[in-house]
């Protein structure tokens, strides 16, 4: 048995301010990465989430293989999600004709059935207990479905609804500043609104990635894909590397579970 099973840690790290700075930064740089490589280089939607799902296979199963939380390899793969998660959304969005609300419904729904199968089977959904293969399996598979959702309810509130990339961010970080409002008044499940946040995170970090690159006809900043990825990356890892030198490590318990 796995000496991180054996001592109950989970592989997961602690849920800190730096934790969702690095989030925010990650699912940015996913939606940089992914329309760098589907619209920029022009492999088109299909063909980049086939090679990005790859990428994204390949990482999980080195990250759940791994005996204790190995930062550079978590947020490797909490990349690769986003990057992913980027280009199957506009896959079903646009390729499949499903359009913003039709595939924010239905990846909705594929989060709801990954939530609800894996408390039926493991009896919660928190995550200071990833502390086998089957718990991490659910885990990544609820961060790629959220992160698909949260893409498709970028595209919804920025491109939809007319609200603009900056009008999008301001949504979720209102969303967001509610959740936290929430946690810090109420009793409410630690655990349900985590995963509130973690799946506004992702649109919000979309959103940005949007406004940083797309035309200035368009709302937004014209700036290269490729550079915004790159400085975005460059970032994450400092963050990273500034989490382990200040001893980031796994969390054993949360206040509350579901």
């Amino acid at each position: 048995m796995h000496r991180s099973i054996e001592d109950g840690l989970s592989k997961t790290p602690h849920v800190t301010l730096l934790f969702w700075i690095i989030k925010i930064a990650a699912t940015t740089l996913g939606k940089t990465a992914g329309d760098a490589l589907s619209m920029s280089l022009n492999c088109g939607y299909a063909a980049s989430s086939f090679v990005l799902f790859g990428i994204f296979l390949a990482l999980c199963v080195a990250q759940i293989r791994a005996e204790r939380y190995r930062p550079f390899l978590y947020w490797a793969v909490v990349i690769a999600t986003t990057t992913v998660g980027t280009t199957i959304a506009d896959f079903a969005d646009r390729s499949l004709g499903w359009g913003y609300l039709g595939g924010v419904a239905v990846l909705a729904s594929f989060l709801a059935v990954v939530l609800f199968v894996w408390r039926r089977t493991l009896g919660t959904i928190s995550v200071a207990r990833i502390v086998d293969r089957k718990a991490e399996g659910f885990y990544w598979l609820a961060i790629l479905a959220s992160n698909m959702l949260g893409t498709a309810l970028s595209d919804y509130f920025a491109d939809g609804s007319g609200l603009g990339y900056d009008g999008a961010a301001l949504i979720f970080i209102s969303a967001l500043a509610i959740i936290v409002a929430l946690m810090l008044a109420t009793d409410m499940s630690v655990t349900l609104l985590f995963w509130a946040a973690f799946v506004l995170t992702r649109p919000l970090g979309a959103a940005l990635g949007d406004l940083l690159t797309k035309p200035l006809d368009h709302g937004g900043l014209d700036l290269s894909r490729f550079s915004s990825s790159g400085v975005l990356a460059a970032l994450i890892l400092a963050l990273v590397l500034f989490g382990t030198r200040s001893g980031g490590s796994p969390h054993a318990d949360a206040r509350s579970s579901v």
